[in-house]
């Protein structure tokens, strides 16, 4: 039985009276000026990242759950008085956000392969690739269209969103800063395949486009599909950003040994050299993502033992996670403002599917024939991270065409990250430390 005396009574007032004026002082705030409330939740989600790799390495948690849950918290405190974080109605922001924090994390995902390129040092992440990624979009479809109904368009653009092993999100399976040593192959597959599988899976978002605006004569679409958005895309981008990881290289590593003064040791040559990259790719319309990952791999490689990557990698980084936390806040937020309302039963077991089922038996196909132990081929097939990959392709095909189902498919890939979110965020620490136990870790071949 409850008693209520005068101090508890107190006490109780005084906590809603503190909640309601804080309340209203946030949304008169908002009112008056918007830019103090995001640079306060920047602040915060910089803050925390501070001490979550130490958090996730003692507990096993990863950050992306953390901080989604922060953003649920957060957004179910103050309804109405934060940046609204709905990507229907924020479309821009959201493509363009999720953009920046994809592209930087290309780069420092480059920046830490040790392994070196070759079609035998690369046979996984190139079979993930080409078989898995191409199978993982196939069987999402053919869900689609006949579990869920949607529209060929709709069934296209969303294997290609859901596809790609997210490089953002997949930080606690990735491996270790640059010239560590021992690495597994596990951590090499998903790290590589993050890497590669974002500009890959670019012509199927824009074969989704193509039948979306030709949803009647496709077809005569599908020749300029072929030639220009599969292969002039991919090969220009391989290109640019070949050409710029080998300037960029011997201007660092070679010239400056003669030339003192272009001897630098700023870690902010990665962001700037992302951002260069990802541009001039771009305006002669390759695929950018395609462009800085090669432009990272190649220049980790111009002189691989020197001590300027550790420099490069620490700052994209820092600058990767405080962005990662951010887009973590605005998503628990999206989840509490109603982005799931369209989700059904058929939507939440696609999902359950496609992360089980699809991915992991897509995967593992295409790895039957590589000489991995079958502990590390199930475990690269398990851990197909989605994240913020997956909202930046649906962000931009929508900013390109109209699709029907523009809301049932924000909710899909909204659940299907916050289902990856929470079993692959409790599951990835675990896993490589019993993988790191029990299969040893080999040298990286030169």
């Amino acid at each position: 039985m409850l008693v209520f005396n005068n101090d508890n009574l107190f006490i109780m007032v005084m906590k809603l009276s503190i909640k309601d004026y804080l309340v209203q002082h946030l949304r008169k705030l908002n009112a008056m000026d918007n830019y103090i409330l995001i640079i306060t939740l920047i602040g915060l989600a910089a803050f925390g990242m501070v001490w979550m790799p130490a958090f996730t390495k003692r507990t096993g948690i990863s950050y992306s759950t953390v901080y989604t849950l922060a953003g649920i918290l957060i957004y179910s405190l103050f309804p109405g008085a934060l940046p609204d974080p709905d990507p229907a109605s924020k479309g821009d922001l959201i493509l363009r956000f999720s953009e920046m924090a994809v592209i930087i994390s290309l780069m420092g995902t480059g920046i830490k392969i040790d392994r070196p390129f070759s079609l035998k040092n690369w046979a996984s992440p190139i079979r993930l690739v080409i078989i898995g990624m191409i199978l993982t979009i196939a069987g999402a479809a053919f869900l689609g269209y006949t579990l869920l109904g949607l529209s060929l368009a709709a069934t296209f653009l969303l294997g290609a969103a859901l596809a790609p092993t997210d490089p953002v999100l997949a930080s606690d399976i990735q491996v270790e800063p640059p010239n560590v040593g021992l690495k597994s192959e596990t951590r090499f597959s998903l790290t590589a395949e993050a890497g590669l599988n974002d500009g890959m899976a670019f012509p199927f978002t824009w074969l989704a486009i193509i039948l979306a605006l030709n949803a009647t004569e496709w077809d005569k679409g599908l020749l300029t599909w072929f030639a220009y958005n599969l292969v002039y895309k991919i090969l220009a981008g391989i290109a640019i950003g070949y050409l710029a990881g080998r300037a960029v290289g011997y201007l660092i590593f070679s010239v400056s040994r003669k030339y003192k003064f272009l001897k630098t040791r700023d870690g902010f040559l990665a962001i700037s050299l992302t951002l260069l990259v990802y541009g001039l790719t771009e305006i002669i319309h390759g695929y950018g993502f395609v462009a800085v990952f090669i432009c990272a791999i190649t220049l980790r490689h111009f002189e691989k033992r020197a001590e300027f990557h550790d420099d490069l990698h620490s700052f994209t980084d820092q600058i990767e996670r405080l962005m990662l936390g951010v887009l973590l806040i605005l998503f628990g937020g999206a989840l509490v403002n109603g982005i799931l309302n369209p989700l059904t039963w058929k939507m939440a077991l696609f999902t359950l599917l496609f992360i089980l089922l699809i991915r992991p038996l897509a995967a593992y196909t295409s790895l039957i024939s590589c000489k991995i132990h079958i502990k590390e081929k199930l475990a690269i097939s398990f851990f197909g991270i989605r994240g913020i990959g997956s909202i930046f392709y649906l962000a931009f095909a929508f900013k390109e065409a109209e699709f029907a189902e523009e809301k049932e498919l924000w909710a899909i890939i909204a659940f299907t990250i916050l289902v990856s979110v929470v079993i692959h965020g409790l599951t990835a620490t675990p896993v490589m430390k019993y993988l790191k136990h029990h299969i040893p870790e080999e040298q990286v071949p030169e």
